[in-house]
């Protein structure tokens, strides 16, 4: 009875909404499309539109033309790279221009709270700190970097709220229950939605109700038009949490969407971590492959390559051909679970993927590989944590590896650190007794058009 009554208040939700909150896909290009044309004659000060402050915040680039951002990426990573030991001594190459600078973003994430009119029901990202109490949430429909599909799905679940009898979760000690909705899609248009969910005090039976409730309503109601592969929910006392403390729930569809880079087929879990960019990301895997193992060694290719922060196993599943082992370290359990899945479906007998923190096991683990034979390279790809100092220690202390390539999202960040402790003269004290690493080569990878930001692929050999 609760379910056939819902559906009755969002059909008249979706009749009587002054502003329709989900627009046909070719009013909301057109929007787009406007916007892009006006934005030339925007004031770079002075009174700004919702829609430009949200842009200046998301994607402050996003008033130059490509090669101007590409230009001044290129400046910022030489100057940020001269810090590692206070001049440019290595070659760092043009960078690398992503081959799609527009809707590119595979993965959303769409926070709930209130939006220009005061409705504490909008979707969308935050303007302005919480800091200065003056957050606002603007729609971004507008953004360069958003796909249709992402933004079409945040209105539908804004829409969804709209209708519920439930609060939004705006502060977790001021109540309420809906919280944000992540959007991840892949090139084959396949939509996979997360939402996440604050149960307060309802018991499991209520949440229930509200569960069949979302369900309907994207799969029979209005947010049908979003064609969900997958629809999984979470509820969290948290902020962030992992499927272990917290499961991801299927409420709908396929427990997966599949992505594929150079030819490699991968599997896509709720939780799990892949670039933001797929078209990007071919440009990067191919980029590390060939620093791990350069084309002029291929016929003499072999040992191992040692995958630290693995991931769903993305860079040692698409250099496996050119070496004899790929070992792969991963923290999130789910993900070493896929890396294992990719790796079969993909036919790669030569992978094998440990979970754990890199810290902890590593320095076991080199043990084992110096008495193995062959060469042995490293790949790490941290976060923007950077590598734990005990990691850094067991590569470096580590005489069978001779190249080690760095793979950063924020060098200037704690990579820096990571970089010093890999190149500075042996320092015993420290216990970074080995010899030193020398950056050789350095290669920018453009993953996030119309933003500062940019991958950087280090090499460091000795």
């Amino acid at each position: 009875m609760l379910r056939v009554s819902f559906r009755h208040v969002w059909k008249t939700c979706v009749l009587f909404c002054t502003s329709s909150t989900v627009p046909a896909a070719r009013g909301k290009a057109s929007l787009k499309k406007r916007w892009r044309t006006d934005r030339k004659n925007s004031p770079w000060d002075g009174h700004l539109s919702w829609e430009e402050r949200l842009a200046d915040r998301v994607t402050p680039l996003w008033r130059l033309g490509y090669e101007e951002q590409l230009e001044r990426k290129q400046k910022h990573q030489e100057v940020i790279l001269s810090h590692i030991s206070g001049t440019l001594h290595f070659p760092v190459l043009s960078i690398l221009p992503s081959p799609v600078t527009e809707g590119y973003r595979n993965k959303s994430t769409f926070s709930v709270n209130q939006g220009v009119d005061g409705n504490p029901k909008t979707v969308g990202f935050y303007v302005g700190t919480w800091r200065d109490e003056n957050i606002v949430c603007v729609s971004g429909d507008h953004l360069l970097n958003m796909p249709e599909r992402h933004t079409l799905v945040a209105r539908c679940y804004q829409d969804f709220m709209r209708c519920s009898a439930l609060d939004p979760c705006l502060l977790f000690d001021a109540g309420g229950h809906w919280r944000e909705i992540t959007v991840r899609t892949n090139a084959q248009g396949h939509t996979m939605a997360i939402v996440y969910f604050h149960p307060q005090r309802l018991t499991p039976e209520e949440v229930d109700v509200h569960k069949a409730e979302l369900v309907d309503y994207f799969t029979r109601g209005p947010g049908s038009v979003c064609q969900l592969d997958s629809l999984f929910f979470q509820e969290s006392a948290m902020t962030r949490c992992t499927h272990e403390e917290s499961p991801y729930q299927l409420l709908h569809g396929q427990p997966h969407i599949y992505e594929e880079v150079l030819g490699f087929k991968f599997r896509i879990s709720a939780d799990a971590f892949f670039q933001v960019n797929q078209s990007a990301a071919g440009v990067l895997y191919e980029t590390v492959r060939d620093l791990c193992v350069p084309h002029t060694d291929q016929e003499e290719s072999g040992g191992t390559l040692l995958d630290v922060c693995c991931g769903t196993g993305a860079i040692g599943i698409t250099a496996s051909p050119r070496v004899d082992r790929v070992i792969g370290i991963e923290l999130i359990e789910q993900a070493v679970k896929d890396a294992a899945h990719n790796a079969a479906l993909n036919n790669i007998p030569n992978c094998e993927f440990i979970p754990g923190k890199a810290e902890v096991v590593l320095p076991g683990l080199m043990s084992q590989l110096s008495s193995a034979g062959g060469g042995l390279t490293a790949v790490v790809n941290p976060s923007r944590a950077g590598l734990h100092p005990k990691v850094v220690r067991a590569l470096r202390n580590q005489p069978s590896i001779h190249r080690l390539v760095y793979v950063s999202c924020k060098p200037d960040g704690e990579a820096m650190r990571n970089f010093r402790d890999l190149c500075c003269p042996p320092d015993p004290q420290r216990k970074l007794i080995g010899d030193a690493f020398s950056p050789t080569l350095a290669v920018p990878v453009d993953l996030f058009p119309h933003t500062p930001h940019c991958e950087v692929v280090l090499l460091f050999e000795r």
